[in-house]
């Protein structure tokens, strides 16, 4: 039978079958022989073929294909540097969840995130959590990033969990599509989804208030069905973005504002580092592109490490 992943808990994953049965199913061993590199072999959203049997009681599935992705959101995984890490799979969209400082959500880890979408073409819609709370500064500077980002060409929308607000517009987004949201632990991705399905009642906490980080109340990504069509996935809090396997000269494509300007440069190969006549340092020149786009253009060229969430995450902003 064909079915989906909805669940992963690393060794078992419940699947929804064409039979509209969910199935708590486990893989053949010879996916793990493949070379894949991932942490994860089968990811949540996975369309997969199953066989069933019977133990004791009950009816388990055996996962003994995995169809090709579409698409999917892929990160380095935190501990073992050399594999990577699936968050989700066959996504319509992705809705990433920022807040000012609880927690904070840097520039880096945006960019970083949303250059994994570009190359993977998942459309990508900012949310800006938490805008009840925020003070006349903070409101102000949310207001500001908010532009950068619309400038760009992604839709950012603030929204409270919390109140309700612009909670419509996020469900009319998501209605009939598979939809992500990401973000940081503490960002309200659980409490979004609450809002969103209360039905779902899924478990949440409060920020830590001595580090303004989230505490971890999503162990795993699960997929979850909306009552007004479409299903969520809700995944566990990403702490730092590794971006996976990215050519240096194609990188570009994935910043849209330069891939717009790029063929005005000199050169073809231009990576906009240190040639003459570049479109892309003309352009930041000017001030037609923000510096913190471009310092994270650099630091993924380079292959630095998203390790920098603790710092201002508005310091490239002033």
């Amino acid at each position: 039978m064909k079915a989906v992943v909805y669940k992963s808990t690393g060794s078992w994953y419940h699947v929804k079958a064409e039979d509209g049965m969910i199935y708590n199913s486990r893989i053949k061993g010879k996916f793990r022989m493949k070379g894949i590199k991932s942490t994860n072999p089968v990811a949540v959203g996975d369309h997969v073929e199953i066989d069933t049997e019977k133990k004791g009681d009950d009816t388990v599935g055996i996962i003994k294909e995995i169809y090709d992705r579409r698409n999917y959101i892929i990160r380095k995984s935190v501990n073992l540097s050399k594999q990577t890490h699936i968050i989700a799979a066959n996504i319509d969209l992705a809705f990433l969840l920022i807040t000012h400082n609880n927690p904070p959500t840097s520039t880096t880890f945006i960019d970083r995130f949303l250059v994994t979408a570009e190359a993977y073409h998942i459309p990508t819609v900012i949310l800006i959590n938490k805008v009840d709370a925020y003070s006349l500064e903070e409101f102000a500077e949310m207001k500001f990033l908010a532009e950068l980002y619309r400038d760009i060409g992604y839709m950012c929308i603030g929204i409270s969990a919390e109140t309700g607000e612009n909670i419509d517009k996020v469900k009319a987004l998501m209605k009939d599509k598979v939809s992500v949201f990401a973000g940081h632990s503490g960002v309200g991705k659980s409490t979004l989804v609450n809002s969103i399905e209360p039905t779902l009642n899924i478990k949440t906490s409060e920020i830590s208030e001595q580090h303004r980080q989230g505490q971890h109340t999503t162990t795993f990504a699960e997929m979850h069905e909306l009552h007004f069509g479409g299903q969520i996935i809700d995944t566990p809090g990403i702490r730092g973005f590794g971006v996976v396997d990215i050519d240096k000269y194609n990188l570009d494509n994935y910043f849209p504002e330069f891939f717009r300007l790029k063929n005005n440069c000199k050169f073809n190969n231009c990576i906009h580092v240190d040639e003459p006549h570049c479109a892309v340092k003309d352009a930041l020149a000017e001030d037609k592109i923000a510096y913190s786009r471009y310092k994270s253009y650099l630091q993924i060229m380079e292959g630095e490490e998203d390790e920098n969430f603790r710092k201002d995450p508005y310091q490239d902003l002033r």
